[in-house]
Parts: structure tokens; sequence; C-alpha cells
């Protein structure tokens, strides 16, 4: 595989934190609780800001979108450092690139957003009287989005210039992630553009927000100090005391990171750049909550509200949905925006017309046919695997297609839970798409797939799985809305709301089908034409391509990321309010009752998701054979035990079949 530049090296091993194997269980646990901390902290901030309407001021506006900031550029690096920790660290040269953007993204971010913080004290101490003019929802949002903007073109400008670098021979990276100074030391050609890149980029990024926050704390202090009551001083000087603390951190480690003589050693370089990459976002949403009034009041109201999750019947009438509500589909739909722009901008880049190629086989490609290698070439295995696999099919068939028999066949089912129905129907036709083929591979010598179907076999298969991805994420907004809203779930989850929500998760399907499909076609298969796989998917097709697969793993690395981790992170936000709601039910009776209407969803989600995951975002250091065996889970296991799940653990699925099987019996059928 080319590297997307002149380099021969296709990937990098991340030497870690330390190199002593006596330290290395010790560091595994303690960074493991730090990112565990920094989740549920900002996380927990996050959800806090949102559901108090007092907290809903620009303030606590920045301190959000800090909050989000910090969320995110510590799951750029923390999930690679801890893998560190426990086997070799190997991560290709697109993942290297991809984290160094999203790192540098999020930490030019988070300079600007402290530094409009700054701003924000200033005009709340300075000028008092004119706060809510100045600091208006227009000019709020205005220095939010150029927070990000700075942010986009500072991590341009430094991924920019590490594209134009070559790297020969030298591959291990000293530091626990893709860092600007680590990976210019490996580099064989000249740095100095580089160099000069990273002096005035990051002495900008560092020195302007540095200087702005020092002038209005400057301001700040001089106003204070006109004060003259005691109380007055000690209000003043608390409403600033939080963000002193992390500025200092933050802008501290930083400075001393980039600005410092390149003559420094990398492993203290390191330790300076654990404060402020690991440190500083655990410890900030304690900083901001411990020492803020209005964050302790809103805490306690919060966990002392208890009539307004109280569970009710399905059938309530409700009101127009409150402000919670409203946010959730917002950021939901804010969500699906954002995803089917990345999906259409990466389809283009990728589409066939991009690339120089005239289709002939698709592309260029020598190759008109595949050969699917199967789960094993093992001959005794053969037999008891085609069995084993045919059960498992009709299990799949017979189970979706009961389902959706039955929800069609009973009205009172006919409710936003019908979700379920969609669900059923989209493992019922992805598991179509590849189980016959795979079957085929343990009775046939050659499992042979041509170069049209293949590419239709991966469209579809990746239309479904995407669509899966959303119509889960889906249902647990609707079981957030059944428990912690019930008397509005009628006027919320309203057929034209269930209707559009389940178009935007087909929607997402096809726009993600068709921009790793598009990618696709644009490679050229020279003689190589084996897949190691029992299905037509990306990793494997990646392996046989003989021009350079570059673009198509950014792609992957982007899209598979947006479509796990945002619907992983709107289901985590939808079941934190649903576990907040639960906790404050005060009979047995309703907290079981709770709990039975998301059992089934929580375990078809950790299944679907957690083996996807690992398959996706774990490819480049591990096995195909190990893939295979992963895919097995969520391509053959979830579409089978799905409808087991939603109908065994489901009161009014066993009454619907009960009912059905009286009917049947009854019209002497038996």
């Amino acid at each position: 595989m080319d590297s997307g530049n002149g380099s021969s090296v296709t990937q990098f091993i991340l030497l870690g934190l330390t190199q002593q194997p006596e330290l290395q269980l010790p560091l595994f646990l303690l960074f493991l609780t730090i990112y565990v901390v920094s989740v549920v902290g900002n996380l927990g901030l996050i959800v806090l800001i949102v559901l108090n309407p007092h907290l809903h001021t620009p303030m606590y506006y920045f301190l959000f979108n800090l909050s989000f900031i910090d969320l995110c550029y510590s799951s750029v690096i923390i999930p690679r450092m801890l893998m560190s920790f426990i086997e070799q660290n190997i991560i290709s040269y697109a993942q290297c690139m991809a984290q160094l953007f999203f790192f540098c993204f999020f930490v030019i971010d988070e300079c600007y957003i402290l530094t409009t913080m700054a701003y924000d004290r200033y005009v709340a101490i300075c000028k008092p009287l004119l706060y809510r003019v100045t600091m208006s929802h227009q000019v709020c949002l205005l220095l939010t989005v150029g927070v990000y903007v700075m942010g986009l073109v500072g991590a341009m400008a430094h991924t920019g210039c590490m594209l134009r670098v070559s790297f020969c021979d030298g591959n291990v990276i000293n530091h626990y992630m893709c860092d600007i100074p680590p990976l210019l030391k490996l580099s064989c050609t000249s740095t100095s553009i580089n160099e000069l890149e990273v002096f005035i980029v990051v002495g900008v990024n560092v020195i302007v927000p540095s200087l702005t926050v020092f002038i209005s704390y400057t301001l700040i202090l001089s106003n204070i100090s006109s004060i003259r009551s005691t109380e007055g001083r000690s209000k003043a000087f608390s409403t600033c005391s939080s963000h002193i603390i992390v500025v200092s951190i933050f802008f501290g480690a930083s400075a001393f990171m980039y600005l410092t003589p390149s003559t420094g050693s990398l492993d203290q370089d390191k330790v300076s750049t654990v404060f402020y990459t690991i440190v500083g976002p655990m410890i900030n949403p304690f900083i901001y909550s411990l020492r803020n009034k209005d964050v302790h009041i809103a805490l306690r109201k919060t966990l002392k509200k208890r009539s307004a999750c109280t569970l009710y019947p399905m059938t309530s009438h409700g009101l127009p949905a409150g402000s919670s509500d409203t946010a959730v589909v917002a950021c939901a739909w804010a969500n699906v925006a954002i995803c089917i722009n990345v999906a259409v901008i990466a389809n283009f880049f990728c589409s066939p017309r991009f690339s120089t190629k005239s289709m002939l086989t698709g592309n260029d490609s020598l190759v008109t046919e595949f050969v699917l290698a199967g789960l094993t070439d093992r001959r005794e295995l053969q037999l008891p695997l085609f069995h084993l696999f045919l059960m498992i099919y009709i299990v799949t068939i017979v189970g979706n297609l009961g389902l959706l028999t039955l929800i069609g066949l009973n009205s009172h089912l006919h409710t936003p839970m019908y979700f379920l129905f969609n669900l059923s129907f989209i493992d019922l036709c992805y598991s179509s798409v590849f189980s016959p083929k795979m079957l085929m591979n343990f009775v046939s010598k050659r499992n042979v797939i041509s170069y049209v179907g293949c590419m239709t076999q991966l469209f579809f298969f990746l239309f479904f799985v995407i669509s899966e991805c959303y119509m889960l994420t889906s249902m647990a907004y609707d079981r957030y809305v059944a428990i912690c809203n019930p008397l509005l779930y009628k006027v919320t989850m309203s057929q034209q709301v269930c209707s559009a929500l389940s178009f935007a998760a087909y929607v997402m399907g096809f726009a993600g089908a068709t921009a790793h499909t598009g990618c696709m076609l644009r490679l050229t298969f020279c003689h190589a034409n084996v897949i190691n796989h029992y299905l037509c998917d990306i990793l494997p097709l990646l392996q046989l391509s003989c021009t350079s697969t570059y673009v198509n793993e950014v792609v992957v690395l982007i899209v598979v990321g947006i479509n796990i981790t945002v619907p992983s992170f709107t289901i985590l936000t939808s079941y934190v309010f649903i576990l907040t709601s639960i906790f404050h039910i005060k009979s047995t009776h309703g907290r079981s009752k709770a709990f039975s209407t998301c059992s089934s969803h929580i375990i078809a989600i950790s299944l679907f998701f957690g083996s996807a995951a690992f398959m996706y975002l774990k490819y480049s250091s591990g096995s195909m054979d190990q893939g295979k065996i992963f895919s097995v889970f969520y391509t053959n296991v979830v579409p089978m035990l799905n409808p087991l799940i939603y109908s065994l653990r489901n009161k009014d699925v066993k009454i619907a079949l009960r009912n059905a099987g009286i009917k049947i019996q009854s019209r002497g059928i038996f």
C-alpha cells in the first residue's frame, strides 16, 4: 500500500509512554481510570447544562462547548494510548494522519474557546449592565463558529504540511500518539518548512489567545480592585478562579511542548503532553463544577426531579414537547446532517469521475471475477460449518419474517416501537445479501463472484448495516421519550416523526454505501483475485488492490468512525437520561418495568456495535482471519438473535404471538 506521498512507510509503531514492563499494567489502569473519569465528567456536565434552563447563559454555553471539545480530543488519543500498554501499537499511515488532524483541530479549538470564555468574564465583570446586549445569542454563536474555524484552519495547515514529508525507513514514533515533533524526527526529507509552519501556527495559536486572556484578566483585576466590599470582590474572583486554573494548565503545558527549542528530549515532551492532552480534559469538568454555585444547584435539582420522569401508561396524552426533547431532536438531526455531508464529500472525491480511470470492469482492473476464500479452508470443518450456518440462516429468516408478520397482523403493535418492524426487515435483507454465497463456500470447490456481483454485494451489505446503526439509534431515542416523557410520548413520537427518523436511517445507509462503493470503484485490481473472506467487504478488497488505497483508508476511518461514534454517542446520551429517570422511580415494580423496556435494546446494541467497531476500527493491526471471526457476530449472529431477544423479552409480542396461535387453532388449521 502507498502512503499517499513519496513515503515507503505504510504504518507506524507508537512506542507509548514508557518501555519499562513493570510499569505497563499500573499505567494502563491509571490512564483507563483517567479516561473513564474524563468521559463521565464531561458528558455529565454536558447533560447537566442541557437539562437545566437556568444554565442556558453565555458562560455555560461556552462551558458546554469546552466539555464537548475535551470529550472529543481525549477520545482521539487515549484509546490508542491504552493499546500501547498491552500490545505493540501499530497504526496505519492514514490513521496516523487522521489522528493528527483531529487532535490539532480540537486542541486549537480549546485555545480559542478558553479565550472566548475569558472575554465573556471580562464583559460580565467590567460591563455588567451591557452584558446581555454585548454577549447576545448572535455574538456567542459567531464566537463559537470562529473557534471551530480556527481549529479547522490550524489542523489543515499542520496535516497538509505533514503529508508533504516523506518517511523512508524509520517508523517507530517515540510517543503515545501521532504528534508533530516525533513525526518530524522520522522524516528522511527536509523539515525546515514544517518547523517554520509549526513555529508560526503554534505561535499564533498560543500567543494570540494567551495575550487576549492576559489583557482580559488585567482589566478584570483592575476592575475588581476598585470594588469596595469584600463580598463583591469575593464574588468577582469566584467567577474567574476556575477559568484561570484551566488556562494556566492548558497554555503552560502546550507552550512548553511546542515552543521550547528542538534540542529537548521527546521523553520530557511526552510527560509535558500528558498534562494538556489527558489531565486537562479530566479535571476541567471538576474545576468548573466543584467551584461553581450554579452547577451545584443544577445538580441538586436534577437529582431531586422525580415527578417529571415517573412511568405512566403509553396511552397517555400530552402537551407540546419541552425544550429538552427539542434539544435531543435537534442534536440528532444535526448529527445526521453532518454525516450526510461527510459521506457526500467522500463520495465526490472517491467517485470514478474523480479518478483518471475509464470503466472496463468498473475501472482499469484486469480482474473480472473474484474467488471468495470463505471462513476456513480446513476440509474437516466444511460440512459441520455448512449445517451450522444453514441453521443460523433458517432461524434468522423464520424469526425476522415471523416478527414482521406478527407486527403486521396485530394492530396493538402498531406503535412507534414499530421501529422493530424496520429492524427485522433490515436484518432479513442484509443476512440474505451474503449468507447464500457464504453457504456455497462450504459445498463448492471455488466460490466465484463477478466484479459487478461483488460491488453490488458490497453496496447492499453496507446499505443495510449502516441503516441498522441508525435504526438502533432511533429505537434508543424512542425508549428515552417513552420513559422520561411518557405524557408527551404520542405527541413527540408522532407518525410523521417516526417516518422521518426511519427515512433518515435509510438515507444514511444509502449515503454511506455510496461513499464506500464509489471509493472501491476507483481502485485497480491487477492479478490477485482471492478475497480472504466469505463476502465482498471493504478491508479484504483493499488488500487486493495494486494501486494506492490511501484515500480509501481515510474514507473508511472517517465514514465508519462517524457511523459508529455518532450513533453510539446518541445512544449513550439517551441511556444516561433513561437511567437517571429510572433511579428516581420509587416503586420496585416501576423500575422493573422501565428496565424491561430497555434491556432487549441494550443487548442488541452491545452485540452489534461492539463487534462492528472491533472489525473496522482496529483492522490495521489485526489479521483478516481474526476479522472474519468478529464479522460473524454482526453479520450472522446478531440478525438471528434480534427477533429472539425482542420477542422472548417483550410482553406485548408474547401476547400477540399467543393470540395469533389461538386464532390459527380456532380456525381448525391444527
